[in-house]
C-alpha cells in the first residue's frame, strides 16, 4: 500500500511536491524520526540525501559493494562495514520489490483463489475474478 507524502524541494519555484511512498517506509520514517527528533518528512529527506551522497561515491569500496549487490561477487569477500552497507542495499531492493509485487494478483491471473486481508483488515477469500468473500 502507498500513501501520499509531501517531500521538500529546495528551489524557488516549488517548495514541496507530493509523491507516493510505500506505507511501511513512511511508518519507518516516523519511528526513526521520533528517535532523531525529526518529522517523517525530514527523516525521509535525510535518508534520500544520504543515499544521493552515497550513490555519488566512486570509491573502490562502493564498486565492490555494487558488485556484491548485483551478484557479481560474493558478499563474504567484503569487509564488515562493506557487508553492512551491501546488506542494507539488498534489503531495500527486496522491500521495494515486495511492495511492487502482488502475489494475489499473480495467482488470480492463474485462476487460483487466495485468502488475505481486505482494506479494513478483515480476512477474505479473493476469487480470480477480483470479487471477495468474507471469512
Amino acid at each position: 500500500m502507498t500513501q501520499s507524502f509531501a517531500i521538500q524541494r529546495y528551489d524557488v519555484a516549488a517548495q514541496t511536491r507530493t509523491t507516493r511512498l510505500p506505507a511501511d517506509l513512511i511508518e519507518a520514517a516516523e519511528a526513526h524520526g521520533r528517535r532523531e527528533h525529526r518529522s517523517a518528512a525530514k527523516q525521509i529527506e535525510h535518508w534520500a540525501r544520504f543515499g544521493l551522497y552515497f550513490e555519488g561515491l566512486s570509491t573502490a569500496a562502493r564498486a565492490r559493494i555494487q558488485r556484491a549487490v548485483t551478484g557479481e561477487m560474493a558478499v563474504e569477500h567484503l569487509d564488515e562495514d562493506e557487508r553492512q552497507v551491501a546488506n542494507a542495499e539488498i534489503d531495500a531492493r527486496i522491500s521495494v520489490a515486495a511492495n511492487e509485487t502482488s502475489f494475489a494478483d499473480r495467482l488470480a491471473a492463474s485462476g487460483i483463489t487466495t485468502v488475505g486481508l481486505d482494506d479494513r483488515g478483515r480476512m477474505v477469500r479473493r476469487h480470480p475474478d477480483g470479487s471477495t468473500t468474507p471469512l
